[in-house]
């Protein structure tokens, strides 16, 4: 097998005879007549719901048959040997560069991908929204922020395998802690030391699942993701309703025995995730799973594809810790500053009203249990824009216009609420509300956006973490603008929103795309008057490394 630096391109006949090796069965009735001419070029197709939906009849059957494998810079003798994974790169003994697969095998491994790893990833993370059920003060929003990163560096070390597991039932047995707690002091500690453990759970998987799919399936992953959240919101409305009429019970109250329930459950998952999440494509077999979750074909196939698709990814172990030059560099990576900022602002204008919708129904005479349950509408709305929105991100081939839409919905129902007369019908203000709060979310494309713009294993490890740090920060932001003062209207309060929310759609999207296209251009004009023998000679003595290098361009 291919696994180390090729001095030379391989012939025809190396090619196929590599491929028997890894099954032979499995490549029979494929056709490699050359291991040049049989690469796709094309970048994926996105799907398309509503040609899917509508306009079925022009689709055209693709052949399963056909052969998958995208050309990438291993098929260039000249420099295929400066990406080449390092040695200790844990996928190394499946990485092929000769291999070839079929479309058929390709959607089979992903399929068992999303059934096996993205599955019981959204688990994961419903069990943590399970547990931020009604945790949305200022204490724990500190502490979630200040562990960001110090979670990703452990997660770096330890491997997110064993650390997000750790971190699961660590937080699970706080959350049933706060069944005991006795006054404010102990609830604050709660809240605190709840918002620590959490914080960089976020990072971590999707650090994990970025060992399993492409950039181009990343995105939509994570829009499933965040769609798990809002489903997890469903559930413990319900959840709620149901274990609050347990007040009473020994003596105790119903919120009492709502954290005992959740950090049950939470403990649950959190043990049998440790059972559930392999530190890779490669590395599914244990003593509890003794046959993996892959054929050794499928193994070259995973990993092949997807260093094909980022050969960064091979730059670092699973569970190698990051150095602090490095750590020193991806703090200081500033082309990626325009994304923290984007990170920052974007979720603020959405985030007071959310809070208020529970008031309208408390204005509307109704209880705490029906407030809960009249949520459930603009929770099913914002499930359906979210998937709309990433789906036509992946469809447009963008990032800031269609991230801006988000904005752009908000707009109309933000000045909405800003001029309704003083005495206002509270189901007119409900409505607004809750149509408001059915904007399409946009932070799993945001999230896969700043993942793609790292360009390497330690950039990526700590911008995912600085920028859920400014996500969390823009929370603490919005959670002060609605005061005491402006109640019960808010006026002012609005106003503030209704101005963020146009700086987001005027100038900070249009400026970041701006910003990425100008560095793309800076850099394309030197690369591409770069001969080929020149352009080797850079990959092999560069110390660039990830979006530093002149080969390297920012999606937008």
């Amino acid at each position: 097998m291919s696994v180390v630096p090729p001095a030379k391109s391989k012939t025809v006949n190396s090619s196929i005879s590599s491929l028997n090796s890894i099954d032979k069965n499995a490549t029979a009735g494929v056709d490699y007549k050359s291991v040049k001419d049989d690469l796709v070029d094309s970048e994926p197709v996105p799907f398309k719901l509503y040609n899917w939906l509508f306009r079925r009849h022009l689709y055209r059957a693709q052949d399963m048959d056909a052969i998958a494998t995208r050309r990438s810079v291993y098929d260039d003798p000249d420099i295929a040997s400066h990406y080449w994974p390092k040695p200790e790169y844990e996928n190394i003994h499946r990485f092929d560069v000769d291999a070839r697969w079929t479309l058929r095998e390709e959607r089979a491994l992903v399929r068992k991908i999303d059934w096996k790893v993205m599955l019981w990833a959204a688990i994961s993370f419903s069990a943590l929204n399970l547990d931020h059920f009604n945790l949305g003060n200022t204490v724990f929003r500190l502490a979630f922020l200040s562990a960001e990163l110090p979670s990703q560096l452990i997660s770096k070390r330890l491997g997110p395998d064993r650390w997000i597991p750790m971190q699961m039932c660590c937080w699970s047995i706080v959350t049933m802690g706060q069944f005991w707690i006795t006054g404010r002091p102990s609830f604050l500690l709660c809240r605190a030391l709840l918002g620590f453990i959490q914080g960089g759970f976020i990072p971590d998987l999707i650090l994990y699942l970025s060992y399993f799919y492409t950039k181009h399936e990343l995105p939509f992953r994570l829009a499933l993701f965040w769609l798990s959240s809002n489903v997890c919101s469903i559930f413990g409305s319900f959840l709620a309703v149901g274990v609050l009429r347990m007040r009473g019970v020994q003596g105790k109250a119903g919120w009492r025995w709502l954290f005992l329930v959740e950090g049950l459950i939470t403990l649950l998952v959190g043990i049998a995730t440790f059972f559930k999440m392999p530190p890779s494509p490669t590395q599914t077999k244990s003593w509890f799973r003794p046959n993996g979750w892959f054929t050794e074909r499928e193994e070259y196939i995973a990993t092949s594809r997807i260093l094909r698709d980022d050969p960064t990814k091979g730059d670092m172990h699973n569970r190698e810790a990051l150095s602090i030059k490095r750590l020193w560099k991806a703090l200081w990576d500033y082309d990626l500053w325009p994304l923290y900022i984007v990170g920052l602002l974007f979720g603020i204008p959405a985030s007071p009203p959310a809070t208020y919708l529970t008031l309208s129904f408390r204005n509307l005479g109704f209880s705490t249990i029906h407030s809960n349950l009249l949520t459930i509408p603009s929770t099913v709305g914002a499930m359906i824009t979210m998937v709309v929105i990433t789906l036509a991100s992946e469809n447009f081939n963008d990032r800031s216009f269609v991230s801006m839409f988000e904005d752009v919905w908000l707009l109309p129902f933000l000045i909405a609420l800003r001029t309704l007369p003083d005495k206002r019908n509270p189901w007119l203000q409900y409505g607004l509300s809750s149509v408001l709060l059915m904007y399409p979310y946009t932070h799993p494309i945001q999230v896969g956006w700043c993942s793609r713009n790292a360009g390497a294993v330690a950039s990526r490890t700590v911008s995912a973490s600085i920028y859920n740090m400014f996500v969390q920060a823009s929370s603490v932001v919005a959670a002060n603008i609605y005061r005491k003062d402006d109640a019960p209207l808010y006026r002012r309060g609005n106003s503030y929103l209704i101005a963020i929310c146009t700086f987001n759609v005027i100038i900070l999207y249009p400026g970041t795309k701006a910003y990425y296209l100008w560095r793309n251009k800076q850099r394309a004009k030197i690369w591409d008057a770069m001969t080929s023998g020149e352009k080797s000679e850079y990959l092999a003595t560069t110390k660039d490394v990830g979006n530093r290098r002149l080969d390297f361009r920012f999606a937008h």
